[in-house]
C-alpha cells in the first residue's frame, strides 16, 4: 500500500481541524514584545494588556522548579524591606508624638508671642494703650501684662534648712486676663493667687497666694496650705549694706507641667504682689499674647512688633517732648525654643538616616537575588534575544522584579506600622510611669507626609537596587548565553 508524504503543516492543520481547533500559524515576528501569549482554542495570540516582560519577571521570582533557594531570597528580601519600613514609620511616628507633648506643655504653659521694650532696663509703664493696639491685630486672641524677675524662696517658719532660687511669675489674674493655661496644669490645690487669711493662722494678717512649680515644692519640701517667704535679691551682696526685701505667701496650688527644670524654679504671684515684692510700681516687664492659630505665631508677631513700634511713632510726633520713641520687640515661642525642636528635629531625622540601613541591606538582598537568577536564566535570557527580545525589554524584567520586590515590602511595611501605632495609639498598650514622663502612655501621632516619604524612598532603594542585574542581563550575548551549562 503507498502512503503518500505530507509536509507536517497539513498534518498539523488537519490535526487541529479534525480537534475542532483553528490551523496553528507561527507567531508574527516580535508577537513576544507585544505581550503574553494567550490561547483561544488551539491558537496561540498575544495577549495586548499583559506584558510579557511582566510574565517573565513574576515566574523568575517565583523560581519553583530550578532553585528553590532563590525563592526563599527573594521572600528574605521582602521581609527586610518590611521591617525597615514598618520600623522608619514607627520611630518617625514616636517622635511626632513626644514632639507633640513637647509642644503641647511648653505653649499651654507659657504665652505664644511675648512683647518686651527697649527702653532703659525693659520695664513697660503705660501697657493698657499697647494691650489694645495688640488685640486690633487679627488672630490675636487675648494679651496680659506680666512681671518676672528672680528671687529666693524659703519655707516659714525657717527651722528647715531649705532655699532656692526661683523665677517668679506675676500673673493679672484679678482681672481676667491670662495668656496661659496654666490652670489646667494646676496638680495639688486651685490658682488662688488672693490675698486672704492664712488658714492655719486666721487670727493673723491675710498672706497673699502662691503656686508653686512641683519640683520647687518636693525641694522645699512644702504642700498646698503651707507658708513660704519670697525675698528680692536685686542689689543684695554679701559685702553690701543692703538686706534682701522679704514678703511671706500662703501656698494655694502646686503645677506640674511635666518639665523639671521649669517646674523646679518656677513660682507664680499676682500682678500686684510681684510689683510690691520688687518695687517696680505700676511698671511690668512684658505683655504675653496668645494667637487663634500657633503655627502662624511667627507672622502674627512680626505684625505686632510692626503696628507698637507704628504706635510709638505716633505717641513721639504728637509729644511735645524730644524724647525718641519706645521701641518694641517680639519673640513668639517658636523663637523662644528654637534650639529644643532644632535638636528634637535632628535627634528624629538622624533616627530616619540611621534605620534606612536596615532598608539598605534589603536592597543588597534584592541585588544578590537578581544575579543570582540572571546566573540561574542566562540560557532563557539568550533563547529570548535571539528569539527577538530587545536589550530594553531584557532591562525591564529585572527592573519589575527588583520593583515588585519593594513595592510588595513598602506596602506590607506601611500597613503594619499603621496598624502597630494605631493599636498604641488606641489601647496604650505600651505604659509610660506618669511619675517621670507626666504621659501615662507611649505617645504617637500618624504623619501622613512621612508615611509618604518613606514609601517613596523605600521604593527608590530597591529600583535602583535591580539596575545593575537589569544592565548586566541586557547585554548577555545571545550565542555565549545559549551555551552556557
Amino acid at each position: 500500500m503507498r502512503h503518500r508524504h505530507r509536509p507536517a503543516g497539513d498534518a498539523g492543520d488537519r490535526l487541529g481541524q479534525h480537534q475542532g481547533c483553528a490551523p496553528l500559524s507561527p507567531p508574527a515576528q516580535g508577537s513576544l514584545r507585544r505581550g503574553r501569549p494567550r490561547r483561544t482554542g488551539c491558537r496561540i495570540v498575544p495577549r495586548k494588556r499583559w506584558s510579557y516582560e511582566w510574565f517573565i519577571a513574576l515566574r523568575y521570582l517565583r523560581s519553583k522548579r530550578q532553585n528553590r533557594f532563590v525563592s526563599l531570597i527573594t521572600y528574605i528580601s521582602v521581609g527586610g524591606v518590611l521591617v525597615g519600613v514598618a520600623a522608619l514609620v514607627i520611630v518617625l511616628s514616636l517622635f511626632n508624638g513626644f514632639e507633640s507633648e513637647v509642644r503641647e506643655r511648653i505653649i499651654g504653659e507659657r504665652a505664644h508671642i511675648n512683647v518686651y521694650s527697649l527702653l532703659g532696663d525693659g520695664s513697660i509703664s503705660e501697657y493698657d494703650p499697647l494691650i489694645d493696639v495688640i488685640l486690633s491685630v487679627d488672630e490675636v486672641v487675648s494679651a496680659a501684662p506680666y512681671v518676672l524677675e528672680k528671687a529666693v524662696c524659703a519655707p516659714v517658719p525657717t527651722t528647715r534648712n531649705a532655699a532656692a532660687g526661683v523665677i517668679v511669675h506675676g500673673l493679672d489674674i484679678m482681672s481676667g486676663r491670662l495668656a496661659t493655661n496654666l490652670e489646667e496644669n494646676i496638680a495639688f490645690g486651685d490658682l488662688d493667687l488672693t490675698t486672704a487669711p492664712d488658714p492655719a493662722n486666721p487670727d493673723g494678717r491675710p498672706l497673699p497666694g502662691i503656686v508653686l512649680g512641683r519640683g520647687l515644692a518636693d525641694q522645699l519640701g512644702i504642700v498646698v496650705g503651707e507658708r513660704v517667704a519670697l525675698g528680692n535679691i536685686q542689689g543684695f551682696s554679701l559685702t553690701s549694706a543692703l538686706t534682701p526685701y522679704i514678703r511671706p505667701y500662703r501656698v494655694t496650688g502646686i503645677s506640674e507641667t511635666g518639665f523639671y527644670e521649669y517646674d523646679a524654679s518656677t513660682a507664680y504671684v499676682s500682678l500686684e504682689e510681684s510689683q510690691k515684692l520688687f518695687k517696680l510700681g505700676s511698671d511690668i516687664n512684658g505683655i504675653a499674647v496668645r494667637v487663634d492659630d500657633r503655627d502662624q505665631a511667627g507672622h502674627i508677631s512680626e505684625e505686632i512688633e510692626v503696628a507698637l513700634n507704628r504706635h510709638a511713632e505716633e505717641i513721639a510726633e504728637s509729644s511735645v517732648a524730644s524724647s525718641p520713641p519706645v521701641a518694641y520687640f517680639t519673640v513668639d515661642w517658636m523663637q523662644r525654643n528654637k534650639s529644643l525642636f532644632r535638636w528634637m528635629t535632628l535627634e528624629k531625622w538622624g533616627s530616619f538616616a540611621i534605620l534606612n540601613l536596615i532598608i539598605l541591606v534589603a536592597a543588597f538582598n534584592i541585588a544578590s537575588t537578581l544575579i543570582m537568577v540572571v546566573l540561574e536564566k542566562t540560557r532563557d535570557i539568550g533563547i529570548l534575544k535571539s528569539m527577538g527580545a530587545t536589550a530594553a525589554s531584557i532591562t525591564r524584567v529585572f527592573i519589575i522584579q527588583g520593583s515588585v520586590v519593594g513595592i510588595l515590602g513598602t506596602l506590607l511595611g506601611c500597613v503594619i506600622g499603621y496598624v502597630l501605632c494605631w493599636t498604641q495609639r488606641t489601647f496604650e498598650f505600651i505604659a509610660l510611669p506618669p511619675d517621670i514622663y507626666l504621659i501615662d502612655a507611649l505617645p504617637v501621632r500618624v504623619d501622613p507626609l512621612d508615611f509618604a516619604s518613606v514609601a517613596l524612598g523605600s521604593m527608590l532603594i530597591c529600583v535602583l537596587a535591580a539596575v545593575y542585574p537589569a544592565r548586566k542581563a541586557a547585554g548577555l550575548v545571545p550565542v555565549e548565553a545559549i551555551r552556557h551549562e
